[in-house]
């Protein structure tokens, strides 16, 4: 017990300092993902005990090309925190970050709770009350970037910051498959895709996620934000930088870095 507070002292104190450490399997090779999602759950915890709330969960290793890359068969996830949260086209500081990148992706607002470990997408589009489009701000307390799998979910997967774009519609309007998209940092197309990137459907993504968190008891709560997995590969950025995701028949979401 002492040993796994210690390892989420030591990821939240790098998050807090933006100083860049070495991975924890370095030191505890033999941590299993069981236990990797205890140190998770406990640092979450901590944060809460400090102030902060959970407002919903993100996906990760969405693509099966990522995958492939870590040896992993199946996504893992992480919890979003309300200080995570950044307005679309605000300037956020550089200087909160240790080596960010940013991801294009497709957020759910839930209007039900759901619960299960036989969620269908189907019922995650029936609980969703809107998809906007959004981006994800990456940062890994670990030196390089560098990671294994086990060490990226007791980090909570990466989180920092996201941005989510001031147009919701409901998911019943939208082909989630198929809806394409571009992300432009500094006016220039950078990367390209489409929903289908996402485990072949970002909803599939979210039941999938639904599912996992049911084995433990637990589950999405209305109003809870998700974010679906990266559409393309993320794109790092520094100070002056400015990114624009544009989907179509979703709208953009914008931010720039100072």
């Amino acid at each position: 017990m002492k040993l796994m507070q210690d390892m989420v002292d030591y990821l939240l104190t790098a998050e807090k300092d933006k100083r860049e450490v070495e991975k924890i399997t370095t030191t505890f090779r033999s941590l299993t993902i069981e236990e990797a999602y205890e140190i998770q759950q406990k640092l979450i915890e901590q944060k809460e005990k400090e102030g902060l709330h959970r407002i919903g969960v993100k996906l990760g290793l969405t693509s099966k090309a990522k995958q492939e890359m870590m040896g992993v068969h199946e996504a893992i996830y992480g919890y979003l925190m309300d200080d995570m949260l950044a307005t679309d086209g605000e300037p956020i500081p550089y200087s909160g970050f240790i080596h960010p990148k940013a991801e294009p992706e497709i957020a759910f607002i839930m209007d039900e709770d759901i619960q299960g470990t036989s969620i269908t997408p189907e019922d995650i589009l029936r609980v969703t009350k809107f998809v906007a489009p959004a981006i994800e701000i990456i940062d890994s307390r670990y030196l390089d970037f560098k990671f294994t799998l086990e060490d990226v979910v007791a980090d909570n997967c990466s989180t920092s910051k996201f941005i989510i774009g001031d147009r919701w519609v409901s998911p019943q309007f939208i082909n989630l498959k198929e809806i394409g998209m571009n992300m432009l940092k500094n006016s220039e197309v950078v990367t390209v895709g489409t929903g289908a990137a996402v485990l072949g459907d970002p909803a599939a993504a979210v039941a999938w996620a639904v599912n996992k968190l049911g084995e433990t008891g637990r589950g999405l709560k209305k109003g809870d934000i998700i974010l679906s997995g990266a559409i393309t590969e993320a794109i790092s950025f520094k100070s002056g930088d400015q990114f624009e995701v544009n989907f179509a028949d979703l709208g953009s979401v914008s931010f720039s870095c100072k």
